[in-house]
């Protein structure tokens, strides 16, 4: 069988180099299309609004010309500090006891399982929460729907689990087994050597969990609209409706002209998101540059 010559060879490594950089360069393109087109479409909701009014004030109406977004930025960083609150701490003991605890057997099985978790489609997770979860929060907060900010933390907080637990047992398992060793033959207990040594160790890798779960809350959307409640009021308690940046635009985009002020501040909701991901994306790659240097 003839072999291929040495000039055929540089050809095909010249035309993948080319195309892997072409490739590079349309995704990267086309990140900046959507962040020019969202960016600049939500900037111009500041020819008739002003920037201190959208910001500040929690009055959304457009049929009356009020066009204050802050009930809707408080409403996605309240479920999503709830979320984190609760999820948070929860999936770092999974990871704990999946990494250093579980027979291999158990996480075998639970590995898998808690993959699937993050398959489960976001209606699936609003369905139970309509089901389950308000009823919960109802006799909890004694609220008369039990529609609100707890109930969708609380989504939020479940549907986050499977990034957390991954991660973080990643993060865990990847630390040389000289750290357990060493502190064990200190005379450290089981339990000193996972939260004083392993955690800490590990803590760049779980800080990347926490901060992509974040991301993941905040940027929910299904979930959230089915139990937040969807009332442009501002949440005066965890039990009371409200909405979310993505349930409003959600539940308000179909019913916009293109091009109007109502449209145009949906926009900028949109891309206070994309910056909210933008940072996000910034503080994980410091994380696990941090990371790499220990």
């Amino acid at each position: 069988m003839p072999q291929p010559t040495k000039s055929w060879v540089y050809y095909n490594d010249r035309l993948a180099r080319y195309l892997f950089i072409s490739s590079a360069v349309l995704v990267s393109l086309i990140i900046l299309c959507i962040i020019w087109f969202v960016g600049m479409q939500g900037l111009s909701t500041f020819r008739e609004v002003s920037f201190l009014e959208f910001f500040t004030s929690s009055k959304w109406s457009p049929d009356s010309g009020q066009y204050g977004a802050l009930t809707f930025i408080a409403g996605s960083i309240g479920t999503t500090l709830i979320a984190i609150l609760l999820g948070g701490p929860l999936g770092l003991a999974g990871a704990v006891f999946l990494a250093e605890i579980a027979p291999p057997w158990v996480r075998a099985i639970m590995r898998p399982a808690t993959d699937l978790f993050a398959g489960i489609p976001s209606v699936v997770y609003g369905y139970v929460g309509i089901t389950v979860i308000v009823g919960f929060t109802r006799k909890l907060t004694n609220s008369s729907t039990g529609y609100g900010m707890l109930a969708a933390g609380i989504v939020l907080a479940i549907m986050i689990l499977p990034t957390v637990i991954s991660l973080s047992e990643d993060a865990l398992r990847s630390l040389p087994g000289s750290y357990k060793e060493a502190s064990l033959a200190l005379g450290a207990t089981r339990w000193q050597t996972i939260w004083r040594i392993l955690v800490p160790a590990a803590s760049p890798g779980i800080l990347t969990a926490i901060i992509l779960a974040m991301a993941r809350a905040i940027g929910e959307t299904m979930a959230v609209q089915m139990v937040i409640g969807n009332s442009p009021r501002f949440p005066d308690s965890l039990g009371s409706p409200t909405s979310t940046l993505t349930s409003n635009i959600v539940m308000e985009m179909g019913n916009t002209p293109y091009g109007s002020t109502w449209n145009n501040g949906l926009f900028m909701m949109a891309f206070i998101l994309l910056v909210i991901a933008l940072i996000m994306i910034i503080l994980v790659r410091t994380a696990s540059r941090k990371g790499a240097v220990r």
